[in-house]
């Protein structure tokens, strides 16, 4: 089944169809209305339509921009822009600091109510719809897998290419699981203490490699 139908009720649409130039404003304002409506009302109250509504533009506006609900809710919730960038937190020359700064970056993203509102209804989406979570992971995950293995062998200039790349794709693995996890059940609580526990068992985790 095509990841293009989404479980909102809202009509299916093959892809954002070509139109005049993106006005920003516009994709501020559905991103801002979709995140206070997930707050507000939850995932599945969260349709195009009400999105619609709450932004103060046309259903057709935002199809030229987003082929589903989905999208839409995996930009706002996660931060992403028009153009898939993601974003990550600055490199400096201490890597377990920047270690944290990933580890409460993504507790921030994950924890947000609206995320805590929206993951579990788009892991269903993504479980029962072929090819909707691997969007994502091309337009996020594989840029950030990227980012953190560039930084690694920064900080393990010697290590071997292949351990180097394992030992990032883990680290990334056991940052993704933790920080939505945690984000969802427990959201912001006691979250300095943990991100340093997590930082701290990341940068053990690098401290390994061959």
């Amino acid at each position: 089944m095509s990841g293009d139908v989404n479980g909102s009720g809202d009509h299916p649409v093959e892809a954002a169809g070509p139109g005049r130039p993106r006005d920003p404003q516009v994709d501020r304002s559905v991103l801002d209305a979709t995140i206070a409506l997930l707050v507000e009302s939850g995932y599945q109250k969260t349709t195009i339509q009400a999105i619609a509504r709450r932004a103060k533009v046309s259903a057709p506006a935002i199809y030229r921009r987003w082929a589903t609900r989905e999208m839409i809710i995996e930009d706002a919730i996660f931060g992403l822009e028009s153009m898939g960038d993601v974003p990550l937190p600055p490199s400096t020359d201490d890597l377990h600091a920047d270690l944290l700064a990933w580890t409460r970056s993504f507790l921030e993203r994950a924890a947000h109510p609206a995320a805590r509102s929206a993951i579990p209804g788009l892991m269903s989406t993504w479980n029962h719809n072929e090819g909707v979570y691997e969007r994502l992971v091309q337009r996020a995950e594989v840029p950030a897998r990227k980012a953190l293995l560039a930084r690694i062998r920064l900080a393990e200039p010697d290590a071997e290419p292949a351990a180097a790349t394992s030992t990032a794709d883990t680290v990334f693995d056991l940052l993704v699981s933790a920080t939505m996890l945690r984000g969802v059940s427990r959201g912001f609580e006691d979250s300095d203490a943990w991100c340093e526990r997590i930082a701290d068992a990341l940068f053990a985790l690098i401290g390994t490699i061959d």
